[in-house]
This record gives structure tokens, sequence and C-alpha cells, in this order.
């Protein structure tokens, strides 16, 4: 049998979803981080999910868009893809829901409370973006099973 080089197809959507991710999370921790998030701890939590997220969403999406995952076809890439969307699901849902608890710490009409209350909501449009990815990663994950 010959071994071929396996490929990932992607869509335009999974880039948009990606880059849309990209900058709502951005998004998400300047709003915390133009605050005084460190009086209420929880926030830290929700600044690590958003920068980790962040920087390892910008990782991928230049990795994608420059085709390097093809110089290493030993990777799963779609397992790692599913994987990658699955956990940022998971963990930007319980940082959105961190976020929306946390803001009754602020007084209302506050600097604190409008940007909490704005990155609570971006928190939770990010959750939809990679709930959307993670969608797409996973018919893209079954197809390629499937198909072996």
């Amino acid at each position: 049998m010959e071994d071929r080089p396996r490929t990932i197809s992607t869509t335009s959507s999974t880039y948009t979803a990606s880059f849309s991710s990209t900058i709502l999370g951005l998004l998400v921790w300047i709003l915390i981080a133009s605050t005084e998030y460190f009086s209420v701890s929880a926030f830290g939590w929700v600044m690590f999910v958003a920068v980790f997220y962040w920087v390892l969403t910008v990782f991928f999406l230049i990795f994608y868009i420059t085709m390097a995952y093809t110089k290493i076809p030993q990777v799963p890439w779609t397992t790692v893809g599913l994987s990658f969307n699955a956990s940022a699901v998971l963990l930007y849902l319980l940082a959105s829901i961190v976020d929306a608890i946390s803001i009754k710490q602020a007084d209302e009409g506050t600097h604190n409370y409008n940007c909490w209350l704005v990155s609570t909501i971006f928190a939770f449009i990010v959750t939809l973006c990679y709930s959307g990815n993670a969608y797409f990663s996973f018919q893209t994950w079954r197809s390629r099973d499937q198909g072996a």
C-alpha cells in the first residue's frame, strides 16, 4: 500500500470562525485588562483563558494559512483541531459564566462594570465562534474517520 501524505481540507468558514474568535477574544482580554480586574480573583481565570486561547488561535490560524501543517503529516491534524476547539468551547463557556457572575462586584455604571459587562457579552460570542469551529472540526474529523 502506498503511503500518501495526509492533508486537511479546510473551508473558508473555518478561517472566518478562527479570525472572528481571534478578534473577539482579543477584545475580551483587553476589556478586562483595562480595568482593576486584579481586585476580583475570578478575573484571573477569565484572563488566563482569554489570553491562552487567543495566543493558540493566532498560532493555529497562521499555521493553517501558511499551510505549515502539510510539512508534518505524522500529526493527526483533524484530531488536534477538534480537541483544541472542543477544549476552547468548554473553558470559554466556564470563563464566560465566571465573567458574568463577577460583574456584580462592580457598581453599575462605573468603568469596571461597563467593561466587564461588554467582556461578558464578547466572551459568550467567542464561545459561539469556537462552538461553530468545533462543529466544523467534528464534521471533518468524522468524514476522515469514516473514509479510512
